[in-house]
This record gives C-alpha cells, sequence and structure tokens, in this order.
C-alpha cells in the first residue's frame, strides 16, 4: 500500500504535477457504511475537465474522477534496472529523447505539449509531441494546434504513443489515425559485433553531398531534411559504398535512422555493416542501449531488426482533423 492505514489522507497533486510519477487512492463504493478504496501507481499524463488520467508502468491508462480522489502524492521514480543495457523508462519519456534526436527547426511549447515545425520534412519534426497536459482544456488546445499549424500552411498532426489517454478522446473527436509506428530497443554491446565490411565505413559529423544523394531529397525538402538531420545531442552520419546511415547518442540512447541501401546492393550486409560501425562508435560515447523507429507493416524491416536482437518498446501513431 501506498498510503499507511494511520495517516492522514490528503491529495497533495495538482495538474502542475502532470509528467511526474504519483501514488493515488480513490473511492470506489461504500459497502455497509464502510468505504472501500483503490491504489493507483504511475505517470500523471493529464488533469483535464475534472478527470485524472495515469499511465501505469505496464502502458495501462486509467481515469480516475478528481472527484473521486481522497489521497495523493508525487512519489520517486520507479527503479531503473538495466536487463542488458537497456534501461527500462516509461513510453512518453522515449519519446522525448527521440523527439531531440530529431530536432524540428521551430517549435513552441503548448503546456507540457511542444508544436514542432521543420518546412515538411517528415511527420516528426511537423507534428505535436503530446507529453503531459497542454495547460488547456483539450478541445481550446487543439484549436491552438489547428490554428499555429495553419498559419504555416501545414497540416495539424499531434503525435501520441498508443498508450496515452489522448488517443481516446482524439478518436472520440474524430481525429484520424495514420502512421502506426514501432519504436524498438536492443542492447548496444551484442551490435558492436557487428561484422565489418570489406570496405570501412566512414564516420563523419555533417553530412557531405554524397550522403545527402544517397538520402533521396531533393530541392527544397533537402535543404529542409539538412537541418533537421543534423540536428541532435551528438550526431554522426555513416556511408559506405552502396549504403547510408545515421546515429544520435544522448546519454545511455543511441538513435538507428536513415539506414539507405541502394536497390542493386542489397543482401550483401551492407545495413548491418553500417549499424554496427555506428554503434562502435556510440559505445565508446557511453551508449549503453538502442532505439529505432519502423513503421508497423513493414515487415521485412521488422525482420531484420529481430534478427539484430531489438525487441518493441512501444508504438506511437499520429492523428489530424478529418478532412
Amino acid at each position: 500500500m501506498d498510503f499507511s492505514g494511520g495517516a492522514r489522507l490528503e491529495v497533495r497533486i495538482t495538474p502542475a504535477d502532470v509528467g511526474k510519477r504519483v501514488s493515488v487512492r480513490q473511492l470506489t463504493a461504500i459497502v455497509d457504511g464502510h468505504p472501500t478504496f483503490t491504489d493507483t501507481v504511475g505517470v500523471l499524463a493529464s488533469w483535464d475537465e475534472g478527470v485524472v488520467y495515469i499511465t501505469r508502468r505496464t502502458g495501462e491508462s486509467v481515469a480516475i474522477a478528481a472527484s473521486a480522489l481522497v489521497a495523493g502524492k508525487v512519489v520517486p521514480p520507479a527503479p531503473v534496472r538495466r536487463p542488458g543495457g537497456v534501461p527500462v523508462v516509461a513510453d512518453a519519456e522515449l519519446e522525448a529523447v527521440a523527439s531531440r534526436a530529431w530536432p524540428a527547426t521551430e517549435t513552441a511549447a503548448l503546456g507540457s505539449w511542444t508544436l514542432r515545425f521543420a518546412g515538411g520534412f517528415t511527420r516528426r519534426a511537423n507534428s505535436v509531441l503530446a507529453g503531459g497536459d497542454p495547460g488547456l482544456p483539450l478541445d481550446e488546445a487543439l484549436e491552438r494546434v489547428v490554428r499555429w499549424y495553419g498559419a504555416r500552411g501545414a497540416t495539424p498532426y499531434v503525435q501520441l504513443p498508443d498508450s496515452s489517454p489522448y488517443a481516446a478522446r482524439l478518436d472520440a473527436r474524430g481525429w484520424v489515425r495514420e502512421a502506426d509506428t514501432v519504436v524498438r530497443v536492443a542492447p548496444l554491446a551484442p551490435l558492436t559485433r557487428l561484422p565489418r565490411p570489406a570496405r570501412e565505413v566512414a564516420l563523419s559529423r555533417t553530412p557531405d553531398e554524397a550522403w545527402l544523394a544517397a538520402y533521396h531529397r531533393t530541392g527544397e525538402l533537402a535543404r529542409a531534411a539538412l537541418a533537421v538531420v543534423s540536428g541532435g545531442p551528438s550526431v554522426w552520419f555513416a556511408a559506405t559504398p552502396g549504403a547510408i546511415g545515421r546515429a544520435v547518442v544522448e546519454g545511455p540512447w543511441v538513435l538507428f535512422g536513415a539506414v539507405e541501401v541502394a536497390p542493386e546492393r542489397r543482401r550483401q550486409g551492407l545495413a548491418t555493416a553500417v549499424m554496427g560501425a555506428l554503434a562502435r562508435r556510440a559505445a565508446d560515447e557511453g551508449a549503453t542501449a538502442a532505439y529505432l523507429q519502423v513503421e508497423a507493416d513493414n515487415g521485412a524491416a521488422r525482420a531484420l531488426y529481430d534478427r539484430l536482437g531489438f525487441t518493441d518498446h512501444h508504438g506511437y501513431h499520429y492523428r489530424r482533423p478529418a478532412a
């Protein structure tokens, strides 16, 4: 139990605690004059319109009427375990790390939400990262989102972990679901032992023209792409004849992305060679865990990452207003 039987029950959490780990007790029933309670521990995801949403460690979202709370307090983060070097983190926390590794060129805060814009290069850099509470009733927050993206001539997208309480609420408001994606994680150490190619993989801090050409971005989109892929805490670009890749290191994590192999050079181990070179550099910087994002219906890529030891961490998707 999180509240001792003799302790004075008091609600010591507010909407300002959104994003923190909390323990709450709610009144569930009164039977024969005796109250019964239920305790819930997890991350306070939002507090909106009299409803408190808490995301448990399992990813389950629990909705509790604020009027039913009889006790509540902020508690320390859950102990971090590192099976194979992979930290145990909540979906929203890893999404925040991933956002810093794929930074938009323009951002604005809306409470705990982040509005992102990057000239139309990828949904991820041109969508709202909806972590925590927007600080406004949901409908008003969505109106702000629509206006902000409309002023930039862009579609208003909201990126949500599948476990987010906002997923069901946007569904109820008719916002269309698109681009289901899976975030996968793996211990980094095995990736550092991937085979080396006959020709060494070159690593650099900035992408050259050949790298950008292999990334297949041209014109105005090329400029927007360069601004995004060059940003992040510690960015590395890999290139070998027929293949490229990108990695971003932050603390224990390294993101793998932009792994492209020329069609005529596929099935030659170049993708794993690029990832191995990037993994070794990330390990030199202290990283212990890898993550990447793959579209849920990309069976070939998921099979490759299965062989490399990646497992599913969580899913996310995008929402946009119905046309």
